[in-house]
């Protein structure tokens, strides 16, 4: 599955054998929508059986409870952060019941904005900021605009 991007680097390598390029670390974020078996956005709470979406360093939601965000500790080598997502990834499908990951960038189907729910942290006050600061982005971009779900890579330098 992967193959394409090992190809990649070894090209990269090859090109800079000075290794400035090599012997950083790597940390990937993805993002997932949580869906019903009807393809719209669940309705329903982060899954408990995910951990705490505050404090779960690997597995949060974003913008919406519905979007799951998947957190890759920084590793020095990029297939294994591929590796540990996939991880993360499958961990999550086998607990989500008959909901799905969505796997597309833009949304799925959204009856309207009221339909996104707003990620809830509990009610510490950073819990409570975090939700707050979601809901003046909703109302700055719209609602809809926060759940494009996105990929980072990031990578740090030696």
């Amino acid at each position: 599955m992967y193959s394409h991007a090992a190809e990649q680097l070894d090209r990269l390598r090859s090109r800079h054998p000075d290794a400035r390029l090599t012997g950083g670390l790597t940390g990937l974020e993805v993002e997932s929508l949580r869906v019903g078996p009807d393809g719209a956005i669940a309705q329903t709470p982060h899954p408990a059986r995910l951990g705490s979406a505050l404090k779960h360093p690997w597995i949060t939601t974003d913008y919406s409870e519905a979007l799951l965000e998947f957190i890759t500790p920084p590793l020095d080598d990029p297939l294994a952060a591929l590796d540990y997502l996939r991880d993360l990834q499958q961990f999550v499908h086998l607990r989500l019941g008959d909901e799905l990951l969505w796997s597309a960038s833009m949304p799925c189907v959204v009856e309207d904005e009221e339909h996104i729910p707003l990620a809830l942290y509990g009610s510490s006050n950073s819990g409570q900021m975090k939700t707050v600061y979601r809901r003046g982005l909703g109302y700055r971009y719209g609602r809809v605009m926060q759940v494009i779900a996105g990929a980072h890579y990031n990578y740090s330098f030696p």
